[in-house]
């Protein structure tokens, strides 16, 4: 699968060299390996601001972006990941679910970013993972992406899990992460069959971690009744 012109030419600062690094990896390369790959390239100490993320990645772009949010979720350390990407991941939920076509972040957040080190390791680690993915996926079922009630579906989720994350729930972290990277290569891939079974492992998480533990009903009914109080 060889991505359309307007996704080989990937976000961040990039010289005429880092482009033209990008469109070589985009034309032997597939899709999300292809983005990893561009943006990580460059002054490995250089931050990748999320407000740069997703330029020019057109209908990709909330993909891209779940991608770098996702990211913290996996810094071994207990409750510093999960409270760093589980903000990131409600606000990128909750603007699909109002139906936004592109991301928006506030000032505060898209001046900020992970190192091209950090990014370059991250995409290493899971080169043998995307290598295989990337025999099964490829854009299908538009409607399961685009639908206006589809996006919905997939923004509910996403705040729900990245609720989830936020929580202090042992040994969950790694899970959550894998289950929203699921997500995002389902949005960056542009296969809906992929997002199908990341709204199946969604669903089943939040009533197995959620539900069941009444941790989410909990976490849920104290932020409206926040929110009604604030507006009261």
């Amino acid at each position: 699968m060889t991505p359309p012109a307007a996704d080989r030419d990937p976000p961040g600062r990039g010289d005429g060299g880092a482009r033209r690094r990008a469109g070589a990896g985009a034309a032997h390369e597939a899709g999300t390996r292809a983005l990893l790959d561009a943006i990580a390239a460059g002054d490995p100490d250089e931050a990748v601001k999320f407000g740069d993320v997703f330029n020019g990645l057109g209908n990709r772009s909330f993909g891209m972006l779940l991608f770098v949010s996702t990211l913290p979720a996996f810094i071994p350390i207990p409750g510093v990941g999960g409270a760093v990407s589980g903000p990131l991941v409600i606000l990128v939920g909750l603007q699909l679910l109002i139906g936004l076509r592109k991301p928006w972040l506030p000032g505060f957040i898209a001046r900020r970013g992970p190192h091209r080190s950090a990014l370059g390791k991250f995409r290493n680690l899971l080169a043998p993972w995307l290598t295989r993915l990337e025999r099964f996926v490829s854009p299908r079922l538009p409607a399961v992406l685009d639908h206006r009630a589809a996006s919905a579906c997939t923004g509910l989720l996403l705040v729900l899990v990245g609720v989830l994350l936020s929580l202090p729930i042992p040994f969950t972290n790694f899970l959550f992460g894998a289950l929203l990277l699921l997500f995002a290569f389902a949005l960056l891939e542009r296969d809906g069959k992929l997002m199908l079974i990341a709204w199946a492992a969604g669903a089943a998480a939040v009533v197995v971690f959620g539900i069941l533990s009444g941790s989410l009903v909990q976490a849920v009914a104290e932020w409206i009744a926040l929110a009604r109080g604030k507006l009261g």
